[in-house]
C-alpha cells in the first residue's frame, strides 16, 4: 500500500512538471525594444488609422451632442518618460509625483483624431482613471500638449472620497450617465480594454499596450 501511494504521488508529479515563466528582465528588454524601435508607435497609427473618417461620415449626419471619449493615460498621453524611470515598476508616490509635473508627451497619432473631433465640433469628453485631486496638473499637461480645448474632464473620485471602482464599472457608469445627459457617444478611445467595455458607445478604438494591465 505503502509502495502504491508513493507510486501514485510519483505519477501526478511527473505529469503536472512545475513551468517556469519567461524571465523578467528579458520581458522587459523586448517591451524596451518594442517601445523604441518605431514599432510601437506605428502599431498605435494602426489601431486609429480609420477613426478620422469615422468622426467626419457620422459628425455628417447633423445629430445634435454628438460625443467622442478618449482615456489619457497611454491614449492621448504618454508615460513612456516615467515607466523607463521606473524600469516599468510602479510605485504610487512615484507616479503621483510624475503626474503633479504634467510633462507627459501626447501621442501623436491619437491628438491627431482629437484635433479632428474638435475641428467637427464634436464634444470631446476625457474619461481617465486619475483622481479629483490630479485634476490641475491633468488640465495643465493637456493644454501643454495642444489638448485643452475639451467638453468635459471625468476624474475619479478622490480615495478618501468614495470606495474603490473598477474601471469596467466607473467608466460604463460615466457613459451611460452622459447618454441619459443627451449625449450619443459615437467613438471611445482607450488603452484598455476596460476603458471599453461596459457599452454606451457606438465603436471603439483598442490603443495598444504592452506596459500594464487595468481591470
Amino acid at each position: 500500500m505503502k509502495y502504491l501511494s508513493f507510486l501514485v504521488l510519483c505519477l501526478i508529479s511527473c505529469a503536472s512538471p512545475s513551468r517556469e515563466p519567461a524571465n523578467l528582465s528579458d520581458l522587459k528588454r523586448e517591451v524596451t525594444t518594442y517601445a523604441e524601435s518605431g514599432d510601437y508607435q506605428g502599431d498605435v497609427a494602426d489601431s486609429v488609422a480609420s477613426a478620422e473618417a469615422f468622426l467626419t461620415k457620422r459628425a455628417a449626419s447633423g445629430q445634435a451632442k454628438l460625443a467622442v471619449i478618449f482615456d489619457i493615460d497611454e491614449t492621448v498621453l504618454s508615460n513612456l518618460p516615467h515607466m523607463k524611470e521606473t524600469d516599468w515598476g510602479y510605485q504610487p508616490p512615484v507616479w503621483s509625483k510624475w503626474v503633479a509635473r504634467a510633462e507627459a508627451p501626447a501621442i501623436e497619432p491619437v491628438k491627431k483624431v482629437y484635433q479632428t473631433a474638435v475641428d467637427l465640433d464634436l464634444a470631446v469628453i476625457f474619461l481617465t482613471g486619475r483622481t479629483e485631486e490630479e485634476r490641475a496638473a491633468t488640465a495643465k499637461n493637456l493644454k501643454s500638449q495642444g489638448m485643452g480645448k475639451y467638453e468635459k474632464l471625468v476624474l475619479r473620485p478622490n480615495k478618501s472620497d468614495a470606495p474603490y471602482e473598477k474601471a469596467v464599472a466607473f467608466k460604463s457608469r460615466v457613459r451611460k450617465n452622459l447618454t441619459s445627459e443627451g449625449y450619443t457617444i459615437i467613438a471611445s478611445f482607450g488603452d484598455q480594454t476596460s476603458d471599453l467595455e461596459g457599452g454606451y458607445s457606438e465603436r471603439t478604438f483598442k490603443i495598444p499596450n504592452p506596459f500594464y494591465k487595468i481591470p
